[in-house]
């Protein structure tokens, strides 16, 4: 039987940083990151990809901003935002994968899923939003668009202007996990919970979707434990994780425990919105499985001693 890994693309396999993020940047960068997981489809990997969308999602804020403020168009709420990105960002994968398969004679079916997320409507982030969203406004602009739409605005720490903030609610439950195990095991590549999926709540008795941002490395998590997975990956824009990071005495960390894990995030060794995410979606498909988690740079995918492993 062929092993199942799930591999979730860092920020870098769609922006780098300096670019634009125009389309052919984007597909470019994809293309690059799909030709790392080259060793994967060599070796008949079952393959399940998720992503990030958080500069595409932005982009798309500020588009309708822009329409609502020029032509009166109405703008759309986060939920069917991050439903377009999805969209977006699935295609571009799977023309990325498409050029490595082409070029190296494989035959496998690529398939995105727009994928929504269950999270608990009573979640404690929603009383306390913190993840930053969608353009920067002066004081004022905040104050008066908080007033019109009851949204909340808080201050950037690096004084850059005020931007809205939205719940970073924990994922519960992921819809159509089955068969995205099904795909993935008939040897389909399927890309899902792109951009942490969809958030959406149960009210009477349906789904609905709400303004909030599912951390995608807690998602894809979440679908490597839900499918049983035998790897999960990681991709980012260094090739290890490191302690003291930066510093004269920062040290990379080759192999360590759930339990060293725990010590060094817990001693604030990761940054939130970095790696910290990232180290506690590992420690979280660990314990669950007792399978390693692998933290990486896309190029050294294929590597038997690549990247940062986490083990029981």
């Amino acid at each position: 039987m062929s092993k199942l890994a799930v591999v979730a693309f860092g920020g870098n396999a769609l922006l780098r940083s300096g670019q634009k993020g125009t389309c052919q940047e984007q597909m470019q960068n994809v293309a690059d990151t799909c030709q790392s997981l080259l060793p994967f489809l060599k070796q008949g990997y079952n393959l399940v990809i998720g992503h990030g969308n958080g500069p595409q999602v932005g982009n798309v804020l500020l588009q309708n901003e822009a329409g609502s403020q020029m032509f009166g168009l109405p703008a759309m709420p986060m939920d069917v935002c991050g439903a377009e990105t999805q969209g977006q960002i699935g295609y571009m994968i799977e023309m990325g994968l498409e050029k490595v398969m082409v070029k190296e004679n494989i035959d496998r079916n690529v398939v995105t899923f727009v994928t929504q997320v269950l999270v608990d409507k009573d979640d404690p982030m929603f009383k306390n939003p913190t993840k930053p969203v969608g353009p920067y406004y002066s004081e004022e602009e905040a104050e008066a668009y908080a007033k019109e739409t009851g949204a909340i605005y808080k201050e950037d720490p690096k004084g850059k202007g005020w931007r809205k903030v939205v719940a970073s609610p924990k994922p519960i439950d992921i819809q159509n996990i089955k068969l995205v195990k099904r795909l993935a095991e008939e040897g389909n590549i399927v890309i899902t919970v792109g951009g942490g999926g969809i958030p959406v709540i149960l009210k009477d008795g349906v789904h609905v979707g709400v303004e909030a941002v599912i951390d995608k490395d807690l998602a894809s998590a979440m679908t490597a434990i839900k499918i049983g997975a035998d790897e999960f990956y990681i991709l980012t824009d260094v090739p290890k994780v490191y302690i003291n990071f930066r510093k004269e005495n920062e040290k990379a960390l080759d192999t360590i425990t759930v339990a060293e894990a725990q010590l060094y995030l817990d001693a604030g060794h990761f940054t939130e919105g970095s790696m910290a995410p990232k180290i506690r979606a590992a420690i979280l498909f660990v314990k669950e499985t007792g399978h390693e988690a692998i933290i990486t740079e896309a190029t050294k995918l294929g590597d038997p001693t690549c990247g940062t492993r986490i083990v029981k």
